[in-house]
């Protein structure tokens, strides 16, 4: 079956790059060139991949990305943007998008992140499939269907990447995870440079879920290893 993209980008030939490489992958392909028609077709449309610029005329890339999440729409959203400093990239994953590449980028890369949202998609779908859809560990609970994770009753928010990355370990717990393979699994790619990206993502998902960030009781350290879900009950 295709897959529905949108392409949400005012430089035509951007467009028309991603447009013969994403039809390549066996997808529909759309594109709204203002922050405003985009964020109207993300909303009416059901898509499984928008691909958001963040330098957009009427409407920004982050508000529309905030716009999006806060209406719980879960759509794989991989950000564009010219801009390379770091601090645009976490405001980016703040906001709730599930990938980050800069212009200009490398069109293998490209495909190969496209790629593994897909396949990471099919994984979460799979996953919430099986009969266990709640995984329920010392107050915390995460609701795989609806993608709702909850301590001690009160709703914590995660981006997209966090409560994937939440999935996969609790899931496995006391499987210890390196970095490269966490990139791996939760990205679906497998580049060096990027391990940081998982160190952050961890800290941040530390901070929303641990009663005690400096007495973790959930996501461990394993010390020259990587990280793993707590086992021991």
């Amino acid at each position: 079956m295709k897959k529905e993209v949108l392409v949400i980008e005012d430089d035509p030939d951007i467009v028309e790059l991603l447009r013969i490489h994403l039809e390549d992958l066996d997808c529909n392909v759309y594109s709204a060139s203002t922050g405003t028609t985009g964020l109207e077709m993300a909303e009416k449309g059901h898509y499984d991949l928008i691909i958001l610029d963040l330098m957009l005329p009427e409407l920004d890339g982050l508000e529309i990305c905030r716009s999006i999440r806060a209406q719980k729409v879960y759509t794989p959203i991989l950000m564009l943007t010219a801009k390379v400093e770091e601090v645009d990239k976490i405001i980016g994953l703040e906001t709730g998008a599930d990938d980050y590449m800069t212009k200009p980028f490398n069109v293998r890369e490209f495909i190969s992140r496209v790629k593994a949202i897909f396949r990471r998609v099919t994984m979460i779908k799979e996953e919430s499939s099986q009969p266990n859809k709640i995984i329920s560990f010392r107050g915390l609970n995460i609701d795989l269907e609806k993608r709702k994770v909850t301590i001690d009753n009160k709703k914590v928010a995660l981006t997209p990447k966090e409560f994937d990355l939440l999935v996969l370990m609790s899931s496995h717990p006391g499987r210890s995870y390196k970095r490269e393979e966490l990139l791996n699994l939760v990205w679906g790619y497998e580049f060096s440079g990027y391990e940081h990206t998982v160190n952050s993502h961890i800290n941040r998902l530390r901070a929303k879920i641990e009663r005690d960030i400096n007495n973790p009781a959930y996501i461990l350290t394993t010390w020259g290893i990587g990280y793993k879900f707590n086992e021991d009950d």
